[in-house]
C-alpha cells in the first residue's frame, strides 16, 4: 500500500515542509531547520526505498498514479518513473537533504531560504516523474521561479563587481571589464530571461506535438507509442524541444547563464542548479524527442554531438582561466554536460546508460564542490583564488573532502563518476570517434584546472584572509559532505543495481529508436553483459 504512494510521498513532502514553513516564525529558527530537515528527510530516505523496490526486470512505468485532471482537453496529473527517472528523482533528494545542512548558518530570512529551496528541489522531482507533458512543464516552469530570489536575495557579488562599486573604483565602472564582473541581480535576471525563453520554444514543441499527433491527450506513454508526424512538422518540433530544453542543459553556445548562476547563488541552491536543475533539459529532451520522435531523434542527433564538443572544451577552457572558485565549478559544470549530450547522440545502450548515469554521478560531485566553495567562502569571504591559499592547515577535512571530490570529478577509479565516464567513452567510440578523443582530452583538462583550484585554495603560505578560518565543526557540518562522499564511492564500487535499474528505462527507448531506423546501431549497437 506504501508503495502505491511512493511517488506522491517524496514529491510532495518538500512542498508541505514549505506550507509548513510559513506558519513557522523566524524567531524560532532551530525549529525553521528542523521542519526542513524532515521533510527534506522524508524525501531522502523514500528515495532510496524507490530505487531498491524498482523491479529491473519488469523494466517500463513503475509505481505509477494517474488523475484526471481535464477530460476535455487530455490533460491528467499522471505520476510514474522508469529506469531513467528514479537516479535523478534520488539526486534531488539527496542534495536537497545534504542542502539543508550546508544552509545550517544562514540567518538572514531563514524560514524564507528554506521554503524556496524545498520548492525548487520538489519541482525538480515533479519533472523526474511526471508522465504528462503539461505537468512535466509546469513542474519544469515551476523550478525557474525559486531561482530568482534565492540568488537576487541571499546570492552574492563577484569579487569584481565589489571592487567595481566601492568607493574607491567607482571610475571603474565606465570600463569594459565592468560587464564581465556581475552582480547577483543580473545573475538572477539573465538566469530567468533565459530559462524563460528557451521554455517558450519547449512550450511551442509540446503543444504541436498536442496538434498534430490527433490523439487529444498529452500522455507521454500513449504519445510515445501512438504518435507519428510528417517529416517536416516532425523535425519542427524535434528542433523546438531540443533547444527549449537545451537551454537549462546548459548546452553551447546556450550555456552562458549558467556559470553567472553558479557563481551568485548561495551554496544550497548552487548544488541543487548544477545537480539536478542543469539535468532537467537532457532529460526532458528524452522524454520528448527521444520517447516521441524516434526516427527524428537518429536523424538530428548530430546536432548534439558537434555542439557538445564546443560545451566541453569552451567550458572547460574558461574553467583554467578563471579565478573565482565558482567560477571554475560553474564552467566545470557546463563542460560536462557534453558528455552527457555525446552519451546521448551516440544512440547506444552502453552510452545512454553512461550518460543517465553520469547525470547522477555529476549531482553527487558538483555537490560538494559547491558545498566546500561556500565553506571557504562563508570563512574568508573571498571566492578569489589568487587571494586564497594554505587553507588545508586551518580547515583539514574540507581540504581531504575536496580532494575527494576533485577525484570524483575527473572519474577516480571507485567513484560513480569512473562508471559513467568509461560507459560514454566506450559507447560513442563506434560512432563518434572525433568526439570521444576530444572527450578523453576533455578528462584531463579537468584534471588540470580542479587541481590547480586545489593547490590554490588549500595549499602554499596561508593567505592573510585564512587566519580566521576554521574547519567545519560537528556533524551538522560535516554529514552532508559525507554522505555525498559515501554514496559516491559505495555506487562507484557496487554500481549494479542502477546500473540495472538505467539499463531497464534505456532498453525499450533504443529499441524503438532501432526499430525505426536501424541504421542507427549498425556501429555502435553493443549491449551491456
Amino acid at each position: 500500500m506504501t508503495e502505491s504512494y511512493l511517488l506522491s510521498m517524496i514529491l510532495f513532502a518538500p512542498f508541505a515542509g514549505a506550507v509548513v514553513l510559513l506558519f513557522i516564525s523566524n524567531r524560532r529558527p532551530l525549529l525553521v531547520r528542523q521542519v526542513a530537515v524532515l521533510f527534506a528527510g522524508i524525501s531522502f530516505v523514500a528515495s532510496f526505498i524507490l530505487l531498491f523496490a524498482f523491479d529491473w526486470q519488469k523494466g517500463g512505468y513503475q509505481f505509477q498514479q494517474n488523475y484526471l485532471w481535464s477530460e476535455q482537453l487530455g490533460i491528467q496529473f499522471h505520476l510514474g518513473v522508469d529506469g531513467i527517472g528514479v537516479p535523478m528523482v534520488l539526486a534531488s533528494s539527496i542534495l536537497l537533504f545534504t542542502g539543508v545542512f550546508i544552509s545550517w548558518h544562514i540567518k538572514d530570512r531563514t524560514k524564507e531560504f528554506y521554503a524556496f529551496l524545498l520548492v525548487l528541489a520538489g519541482a525538480t522531482i515533479g519533472v523526474y516523474v511526471s508522465l504528462d507533458l503539461v505537468f512535466l512543464y509546469f513542474f519544469y516552469e515551476m523550478s525557474v521561479i525559486p531561482m530568482y530570489p534565492l540568488l537576487g536575495i541571499w546570492g552574492s557579488h563577484t569579487k569584481g563587481y565589489l571592487e567595481m562599486t566601492s568607493a574607491e573604483g567607482r571610475d571603474l565602472r565606465d570600463s569594459p571589464g565592468f560587464i564581465f564582473n556581475y552582480s547577483k541581480e543580473y545573475a538572477a535576471m539573465k538566469l530567468t530571461l533565459f530559462l524563460s525563453a528557451g521554455a517558450v520554444l519547449a512550450l511551442m514543441g509540446i503543444l504541436l506535438i498536442y496538434k498534430f499527433s490527433g490523439l487529444q491527450t498529452f500522455d507521454i506513454p500513449v504519445l510515445a507509442e501512438k504518435a507519428h508526424f510528417d517529416g517536416t512538422v516532425a523535425t519542427i518540433i524535434w528542433l523546438l524541444c531540443f533547444f527549449g530544453f537545451a537551454t537549462i542543459a546548459p548546452l553551447w553556445p546556450l550555456h552562458s547563464w549558467s556559470p553567472v548562476g553558479h557563481a551568485a547563488a548561495p551554496a544550497a541552491t548552487s548544488m541543487l542548479h548544477a545537480g539536478v536543475l542543469m539535468k532537467l533539459g537532457h532529460f526532458s529532451i528524452i522524454r520528448t524527442d527521444f520517447q516521441i520522435l524516434p526516427e527524428t531523434t537518429n536523424t538530428l542527433m548530430p546536432i548534439a554531438a558537434i555542439l557538445c564538443i564546443g560545451s566541453i572544451l569552451y567550458g572547460g577552457y574558461v574553467a583554467y582561466y578563471a579565478r573565482d572558485t565558482k567560477y571554475v565549478i560553474g564552467y566545470s559544470s557546463s563542460s560536462h554536460m557534453g558528455y552527457v549530450f555525446l552519451g546521448m547522440a551516440a544512440l547506444d545502450y552502453i552510452s545512454l546508460t553512461g550518460a543517465v548515469l553520469y547525470m547522477f554521478a555529476h549531482s553527487l560531485a558538483t555537490g560538494m564542490l559547491f558545498a566546500m566553495a561556500g565553506w571557504v567562502y562563508d570563512q574568508t569571504h573571498s571566492r578569489d583564488i589568487p587571494s586564497l591559499g594554505g587553507l588545508a592547515a586551518k580547515m583539514p577535512f574540507v581540504a581531504g573532502a575536496f580532494l575527494i571530490a576533485c577525484m570524483a570529478s575527473i572519474g577516480m577509479p571507485g567513484t560513480v563518476n569512473f562508471v559513467a565516464e568509461v560507459m560514454i567513452v566506450l559507447g560513442s567510440w563506434g560512432r563518434y570517434p572525433v568526439q570521444t578523443i576530444i572527450a578523453v582530452l576533455g578528462i584531463v583538462l579537468t584534471m588540470a584546472y580542479l587541481f590547480r583550484m586545489m593547490r590554490g585554495l588549500f595549499y602554499g603560505p596561508l593567505s592573510e584572509l585564512g587566519h580566521h578560518a576554521h574547519d567545519t565543526r560537528g556533524w551538522v557540518d560535516r554529514l552532508p559532505l559525507a554522505i555525498m562522499m559515501g554514496i559516491s564511492i559505495i555506487f562507484g564500487i557496487f554500481p549494479g543495481q542502477l546500473l540495472h535499474v538505467i539499463r531497464s528505462g534505456v532498453d525499450p527507448i533504443l529499441a524503438r529508436i532501432i526499430d525505426v531506423a536501424p541504421i542507427a546501431t549498425q556501429v555502435g549497437g553493443s549491449v551491456l553483459p
